[in-house]
């Protein structure tokens, strides 16, 4: 039987709270139970204890949600399934990964136990349950694809039009119209996914490379940073279409001017998992020797791509990922975001390079100060994408239909205080609608990154509450080819009494 924290309960302080410690908004606003879940049985008999009571359930995995869809249950019930099998198992031939599972245990287990991986995320602390669900990717998704790529089935629980739980094992044959939802529409939709199984995975690397750059602010100008991003996004959008390069992982960190330094970092393995040919790295460097500081300022720093840098401890991709906790060390003090500060998140897919016009944006928010707030802790993120994560025939296959892009843009700010809130929030939001507000955006869709010939609208695994203001909300997440109707089908069959829901999930 799962284990119920309630009020009472010393642990209940903690294991009610978010991660981002801005969420939920009050007191009143807290669940009035957490039930802590072993197995898929634990889960159902703890399910139809709250579907009976007539409670709202919600559902953590990591417990990583960028926004308040799991803590924010007033006097509901949370399911935590971080206690569950403490293993990744192949049973016969089929890999089983259970959904509480942290990704950097699940790395760990497929490499040491069967020498395969997923092509999943860069946060080991990340759940299998959200980031599968939400179509996550990470370091090796260029050149194996998105793990939802390579899932065969799941195990749901969903909850009938007479309230009663369902365990469902769904595939291409069984339920498959709830199955491809299940790959990649995003968690707490139409039911509680207690276990992934997948027929085949990818192998992991016999090793890889990290390699990188980093320039300094002060002696940044407006056309050193223009060049340092076309630089980037221009090799995305053309040689990085080419299967040698698909290897080839690369985030291009952009911090705050006053944080004093930006920095690029890159992950690499040939396609055939090994490091023996390394030109793919020295070639995307040095593209970047043109954005050398004026001169008698100091060059970039960063080391050049050496064989052997990183032997087969680090072929598990996620177990020593490149470094985009920076942030966290230099604002909360927190290398794994256990919770210790507040934060809020963006997104955007991108098709082509970025314009002139969208770079000195980027520039001027990121130099600019404002009164009163600290812009410390801001960070965008640009990760590389495309390769194999462009599959066309799988947008028809998974919920995934972002199919074109070749990068991929997380907006991230984190601080301490609460009264600091509202100017960080503003910042964030004015950033990103003035940076989406351009010639290349349909007037109709200001402020957003409506999908289009440049840009590929938004990602639900990086959810913001921001986009609920737009009409067009699920055309950001969700594309406009008929994908967010199909999946408000599917939401009627499995959930019709809508008991798995939040303030993004799909509408019925």
């Amino acid at each position: 039987m799962a284990i119920t924290v309630t009020h009472q309960d010393p642990r209940y302080p903690t294991l009610r709270r978010s991660r981002n410690l801005r969420l939920p908004p009050s007191e009143a606003d807290f669940a009035s139970r957490i039930e802590l879940c072993e197995n898929t049985a634990e889960v159902a008999e703890a399910l139809q204890r709250i579907v009976n009571a007539g409670l709202r359930p919600t559902v953590r995995s990591g417990g990583h949600c960028y926004e308040d869809f799991v803590v924010n249950n007033p006097g509901g019930a949370i399911l935590d399934l971080s206690l569950q099998e403490p293993h990744s198992a192949k049973d016969g031939t089929v890999y089983k990964i259970s959904a509480g599972r942290q990704l950097g245990d699940v790395y760990l287990d497929l490499y040491k136990r069967y020498g395969v991986t997923i092509p999943a995320g860069t946060c080991y602390a990340v759940g299998a349950g959200g980031h599968i669900s939400g179509g996550g990717y990470g370091l090796l998704s260029r050149l194996h694809g998105l793990t939802v790529d390579w899932l065969s089935a799941v195990d749901i629980l969903t909850v009938d039009a007479n309230g009663k739980v369902v365990l469902r094992h769904v595939d291409k044959q069984h339920d498959p119209d709830l199955f491809r939802a299940c790959r990649g529409a995003g968690g707490g939709n139409f039911g509680v996914v207690t276990t992934f199984f997948f027929d085949k995975l990818p192998p992991a690397p016999q090793e890889v490379v990290h390699s990188g750059l980093s320039f300094d602010w002060t002696t940044m100008t407006e056309e050193r940073f223009v060049t340092i991003l076309t630089t980037y996004g221009h090799y995305w959008e053309s040689r990085g279409k080419d299967p040698d390069t698909y290897g080839l992982f690369s985030i291009l960190d952009i911090s705050h001017a006053s944080t004093k330094r930006l920095g690029l970092s890159l992950q690499f393995c040939n396609p055939d998992g090994t490091c023996k040919d390394l030109s793919v790295v020295n070639e995307f460097l040095d593209l970047f020797s043109p954005c050398k500081p004026t001169p008698g300022a100091p060059a970039p720093t960063g080391q050049r791509a050496i064989p052997g840098a990183s032997g087969p401890g680090e072929a598990c991709p996620g177990l020593y990922p490149m470094s985009r906790r920076l942030w966290l060390d230099a604002t909360i003090g927190d290398s794994g975001g256990e919770g210790s500060g507040r934060a809020k998140y963006k997104s955007s897919y991108m098709k082509t390079n970025f314009t002139p016009e969208e770079a000195k944006c980027m520039y001027k928010h990121m130099t600019r100060e404002v009164s009163g707030v600290d812009l410390r802790g801001f960070f965008l993120a640009i990760d590389s994408y495309g390769g194999a994560t462009n599959r066309a025939n799988l947008a028809e296959e998974t919920s995934i239909w972002q199919r074109s892009s070749t990068m991929k843009l997380q907006f991230q700010s984190y601080w301490q205080n609460a009264e600091d809130d509202a100017g960080r929030l503003k910042w964030l939001k004015d950033f990103y609608a003035d940076l989406y507000t351009n010639s290349k955006v349909d007037p109709r869709y200001a402020s957003t990154p409506y999908p289009g010939e440049h840009y590929e609208g938004c990602y639900i695994n990086y959810p913001d509450s921001d986009m609920l203001a737009y009409s067009f909300w699920p055309q950001l997440y969700y594309g406009d080819q008929g994908l967010y109707e199909f999946l408000q089908g599917v939401k009627r069959r499995y959930d019709p009494n809508n008991v798995f829901h939040h303030a993004m999930s799909v509408r019925t």
